[in-house]
């Protein structure tokens, strides 16, 4: 039997959800609780946000979620940030903010995002990495009411969620836009669930598509559901005729593309399942309505397809409407920077698309690097940004420019691109021609969106504001431009201490309650391992299907970054119909070397108390 141990006390800037009353752990004794350590620019984490949804309903009367805010990029520790974001994600339950990320010190998270559960005697019994542990959860769950209903140390009740005022805008949280030829404008009203039709004044409601409540139902403009929608693309005119609709919609959050008849606002399914993508990589045409989608997060016509940001699983997807088909078209699922042809290529979250006036180029806002890339010839580009944990609002020559968690691009005639700089509430301009970068508008409320009207103008769907607003007739002038030379940031986290040398990886992994590891189809577990830079790992980088793995640091480099991927298929145990489950995580783990550093480095996807 393993030692218990006390869940550290909860403490940190202040409370959202709880109408401002301080929660401790003794507030919570008598319950389950689930401590979701999560940021708010992390799509895994709004993953987890969905996941635990259908549990907190299940569980309502002896289950508490806490999420712990520990936050990566410099603008997520606004307080006024995250309470934005709370709303935004539709979080119904209490979370503490984090800044300085004290409490994931205290509880050991290595990832976003991390769960940890708390039995209702406070102590930690269980900690997972990543998503995909709604089955794990339950069972867990079910065992522990079980222990502590017997035990007599179980209450149930309500929970401390008190929820916050309902804000009253035409839009709320609008994520991106698209302009249809005669000047109206079509907007994803995210936190809403509908899609809004506005005039040319991008201000007056002509219409609205969805019924504006969280679901996934097809049918007319007043029935139809959405989840969160995000990006949209209008089709080729020769292209809907044959399709039989106009409009795309990336569904995010129910992992789906809509088709919309724009004339009646009738809305169709057109690709995905509704599952999540938990799968293998591969580069084969699927059965578009057969397929797993990832939180789809903008679209783009693209090389005669529909190009898919596929922000879950940092890659590029494409769909083919006609064909009806869709499968993937860069990335590896490493979520990094690494520039190359698009099957090796790695993404992290890629946000937003556009395609240059020559329709060569497809531009991309690769949020989590805060990069902007390209795709040009069939290879990746990097135009702007250098990697996972730097950021920051600086311009001038492109290779030492910064942005931060940018989440739009939009191409200009003259071969340029403005960049919505969503973190830095900036509208930045990249030219390829000079390789310069230059601020044209500041002091906006995360910008996620640009789009270019037939008259020529550019608007900004600013998120935070709830609006549409109006670049000034200069601002995209040089002498409208400005050189902003601000603060540089790199994400700080306690870097691990590591000798050179002879390093083992551990990944721990224990299937959860009811499950086994399923190696139906080959190999249960799969493990890639590769380095920032390079020359960090003299051995041990590359792909496996062990958990365990021998690493030699070259003690020559004194830092840098290890990135692990690693997954394991489970299915359920003695049951005549087994469901199967795929467990993954990807870390970039900050790496000290030091000549008393430690020999193994081990990390959890899913642990267990086995006492």
């Amino acid at each position: 039997m393993s030692a218990r141990v006390r869940a550290p006390e909860l403490r940190g800037r202040g409370w959202l959800n709880t109408g401002g009353r301080e929660l401790k752990l003794a507030d919570l004794r008598g319950k389950i609780v689930v401590a979701d350590f999560w940021t708010f620019c992390c799509v895994n984490c709004l993953h987890v946000l969905d996941e635990l949804r259908p549990l907190e309903e299940k569980y309502a009367d002896v289950l508490v979620v806490i999420g712990v805010h520990s936050p990566k990029f410099e603008h997520e520790k606004d307080p006024d940030a995250l309470a934005a974001a709370v709303e935004r994600y539709g979080v119904h339950h209490p979370v503490l903010d984090d800044p300085e990320l004290d409490m994931w010190q205290q509880y050991a998270a290595r990832a976003w995002p991390t769960l940890a559960v708390i039995d209702p005697e406070g102590y930690v019994v269980a900690t997972m990495a990543g998503e995909g542990h709604a089955e794990g959860l339950t069972r867990l769950i079910d065992d522990l009411v079980a222990t502590h209903e017997a035990k007599g140390t179980l209450h149930r009740g309500d929970g401390p969620y008190v929820p916050p005022a309902e804000p009253q805008t035409t839009l709320r949280f609008p994520g991106k836009a698209v302009v249809v030829p005669d000047g109206r404008l079509l907007v994803s009203d995210s936190a809403r669930h509908r899609v809004v039709e506005l005039a040319a004044d991008a201000e007056t409601v002509l219409g609205t598509i969805g019924t504006g409540s969280r679901g996934r139902a097809d049918g007319p403009a007043d029935a139809a559901t959405f989840s969160e929608p995000q990006g949209l693309c209008l089709l080729p005119t020769q292209v809907a005729e044959v399709a039989g609709y106009d409009l795309v919609v990336a569904d995010t959050v129910n992992h789906l593309l809509r088709g919309v008849v724009l004339a009646t606002g009738e809305v169709v399914t057109v690709a995905g399942t509704g599952r999540q993508w938990r799968s293998t990589v591969d580069d084969h045409a699927h059965d578009a309505l057969s397929v797993d989608l990832s939180s789809p997060w903008d679209l783009a016509w693209y090389d005669g397809r529909v190009v898919i940001a596929m922000a879950g699983i940092h890659q590029l997807w494409w769909f083919d409407p006609i064909k009806r088909t869709a499968g993937m078209y860069a990335g590896t699922t490493v979520e990094a920077l690494r520039d190359g042809p698009l099957a090796e290529a790695w993404l992290a979250q890629p946000s937003g698309l556009a395609v240059s006036a020559d329709g060569a180029r497809l531009w991309v806002a690769d949020s989590e690097t805060s990069a902007i890339r390209y795709v040009e010839d069939g290879v990746l580009g990097t135009a702007v940004g250098q990697g996972l944990f730097d950021f920051g609002h600086v311009d001038g020559p492109a290779a030492q420019a910064l942005l931060q968690h940018p989440l739009g691009v939009c191409a200009l005639p003259d071969g340029s691109v403005l960049v919505a700089d969503t973190y830095n509430g900036a509208v930045r301009r990249y030219d390829p021609a000079a390789d310069q970068v230059a601020t044209v508008a500041t002091d906006l409320a995360e910008p996620s969106d640009l789009v270019l009207t037939p008259d020529g103008d550019v608007l900004v769907v600013e998120s935070a504001a709830h609006r549409i607003t109006r670049l000034s007739p200069g601002a995209l002038s040089a002498a409208g431009a400005s050189t902003v030379d601000g603060p540089r940031h790199r994400t700080e986290r306690k870097p691990t201490e590591l000798s050179g040398g002879e390093v083992t990886l551990d990944v721990v992994f224990a299937p959860a309650p009811g499950q086994k590891l399923d190696e139906t189809y080959g190999p249960s577990t799969r493990l890639v391992v590769s380095a920032s830079p390079p020359e960090l790992l003299v051995e041990g980088a590359g792909t496996g299907t062990e958990l365990s793995r021998r690493l030699v640091i070259d003690a020559s480099v004194s830092d840098g970054v290890l990135q692990v991927t690693a997954q394991a298929a489970t299915c359920d145990a003695d049951v005549e119909h087994a469901a199967c489950h795929l467990t993954r995580q990807d870390w970039g783990v900050p790496v000290r070397v030091v000549p008393d550093g430690a020999a193994r480095l081990p990390l959890i996807l899913r642990g267990l108390d086995a006492g």
